[in-house]
């Protein structure tokens, strides 16, 4: 039996995508994604930064990002917040199902940094508060996934 995982560890160049929806709370799950970044020894001069506009726009920078051949590992980065329309199904199940499926097709890892909460007190719970930041966690998941696929030799 072989067993392997990731590593915490450099693994090149890394992209974080941000939605500017919800911006504050956003770029506080952007603050954590550095920190994980940072705590795998990545520079700052081996991460870039995408903003745009909302989480369904995620989608089509992440489709751009990982057929381009330039990173290793894509972070996802985003505010829903469910109100009183079915609005919030729409772009949350569309922009998660985007992304597993690019993940998948490109074999690139995508971070799952989008947070779909019932409440802004629970997006900023989850951004830097009692819940921790899912952006920093998506960072690392990215991060530790291109790792173990940077190791596993496929012949």
């Amino acid at each position: 039996m072989s067993e392997h995982e990731g590593k915490l560890e450099k693994v090149g160049q890394v992209l974080l995508i941000a939605s500017r929806w919800h911006e504050r709370i956003t770029r506080r799950l952007l603050e954590g994604a550095m920190d994980g970044c940072d705590s795998a020894g990545i520079s700052a001069s081996d991460v870039d930064i995408w903003w745009v506009d909302g989480a369904f726009e995620i989608g089509v920078a992440v489709a751009s990002a990982t057929r381009s051949g330039r990173y290793q590992a894509v972070v996802a980065l985003g505010v829903v917040i469910r109100g009183e329309t079915p609005h919030f199904d729409f772009i949350a199940g569309e922009t998660a199902a985007a992304l597993a499926r690019l993940a998948t097709e490109t074999l690139v890892p995508v971070g799952f940094g989008v947070l779909t909460c019932d409440s802004v007190e629970q997006a900023m719970a989850r951004s830097g508060g009692d819940a921790g930041n899912k952006g920093r966690e998506a960072a690392e998941a990215a991060i530790r996934t291109a790792s173990l696929l940077g190791r596993v030799a496929w012949s």
